[in-house]
């Protein structure tokens, strides 16, 4: 079969289907990390009283919430992202994906429930987390997956995979914001909002069951399988010696009878690109949002503002902000792979770890704030976002080139 045969892809429907199931992907990090308000304050100390200066002080819990909730996500995010490149071979694909989707819907399912269950703020502090951890383990499972899902389609059919993910974190926060401007209690609010994050993992679910279906898909699929039994049964009818005089150059061992290609190699040649992707995340996570959910609004206090600052500034700025840089590379890849000026703006961004700290972080002990108003805070969010999803995005297609 070639691919001047495939069929179409009729009213888009696997473009639409790899859209949701990208949307899915990051959307529960991004529900759980936006709802840090409803979080904290069901960890909010009812024996403590109001300080002196009128504010009330924060319990250890709260102050540490951020921290930890990001190392709860980011550890179990990479150990399951590698550990998924030795389970793929032994636990089937449409298993992986539906699984982690179904145990995800579970997850959000409880998380709404306990909505309306009172507990102390210790035993939910410690149950949140493990939500959190499981929702991360099984994620990087869902989305290592799904790329290689793609990987059996036409290479164009990876774009609505990123749209999808760049997506999610603007729905998760614009969904957050409907909920407080619905003028309903907190945990009404949270209900309603974790609710929907189910409604939207089940559609992920549903979806997905309904792509091997379509007939755009199967094609592809046995298409791919054909071809890997081709490479094999040619692979078996070579005699060794031909195997030697096909060995590439870049062989991990001269011992090796079929072709292979040396990882350490192939980093050699992509490792400014690999470890400019990585700076570019560890200095986002580092600061997002434990530092930046923490900041607080200067310029109305007692008001509106005060409820939608972090919604608004925080969260939904930075994920519209971080879709418009990974669409700005569709049209403009400056600097180009082999200019300096890359890893130089990578390794630049280092300047808004201290930037974010000097603005109006709460519990601060020592610490002036240099930067007060509101108006450097969302400066600094703008470029901050922008330039993670721009150069994450510039790097991750020069990679492959």
């Amino acid at each position: 079969m070639t691919a001047v045969n495939a069929p179409r892809d009729r009213y888009y429907a696997v473009w639409i289907i790899l859209f949701i199931l990208g949307l899915g992907t990051l959307l529960p990090w991004n529900f759980f990390m936006t709802a840090t308000l409803y979080f904290t304050k069901r960890l909010k100390d009812p024996q403590r009283n109001m300080t002196v200066n009128g504010t009330e002080e924060r319990s250890v819990l709260e102050t540490k919430f951020n921290n930890v909730m990001t190392l709860c996500a980011m550890v179990p995010l990479l150990i399951f992202t590698c550990l998924n490149s030795f389970i793929h071979q032994r636990i089937p694909q449409k298993l992986r994906i539906s699984g982690s989707l179904s145990v995800i819907f579970v997850v959000f399912l409880i998380t709404a429930v306990l909505v309306k269950v009172k507990m102390e703020p210790l035993p939910f502090f410690a149950f949140t987390m493990i939500k959190i951890i499981c929702i991360n383990s099984f994620g990087a499972i869902l989305q290592s997956s799904l790329f290689g899902l793609a990987g059996m389609l036409p290479a164009s059919y990876t774009t609505p995979i990123m749209s999808g993910q760049g997506l999610a974190g603007t729905f998760a926060a614009f969904s957050m914001i409907c909920a407080i401007s619905s003028g309903s209690e907190m945990e009404d609010s949270a209900f309603g909002y974790f609710i929907t994050a189910c409604v939207v993992i089940l559609l992920a679910v549903f979806s997905y069951l309904a792509l091997p279906r379509m007939e755009f898909f199967q094609y592809y699929a046995e298409s791919n399988g054909s071809r890997s039994a081709d490479e094999e049964n040619k692979m078996d009818l070579l005699k060794p010696e031909d195997q030697a005089e096909k060995r590439p150059v870049l062989s991990l061992t001269e011992e090796d009878s079929k072709p292979a290609v040396s990882v350490f190699a192939i980093f050699k040649q992509i490792w400014v690109m690999a470890l400019s992707v990585c700076f570019v995340f560890i200095i986002t996570i580092g600061v997002f949002p434990a530092v930046t959910a923490d900041v607080k609004t200067t310029a109305a206090k007692k008001s509106e503002w005060e409820k939608y600052f972090i919604p608004v500034s925080c969260f939904l700025l930075f994920n519209v902000m971080d879709w418009a840089g990974r669409s700005l590379t569709a049209f403009c890849m400056w600097p180009g792979k082999d200019s300096i000026w890359l890893p130089i703006l990578v390794v630049a961004r280092v300047v808004f770890v201290p930037l974010f700290i000097f603005c109006n972080v709460s519990e601060r002990a020592t610490l002036p704030v240099l930067f007060e108003h509101d108006a450097w805070y969302i400066i600094f969010m703008i470029f901050f976002s922008f330039s993670n999803g721009y150069l994450a995005s510039l790097c991750m297609c020069f990679g492959p080139k």
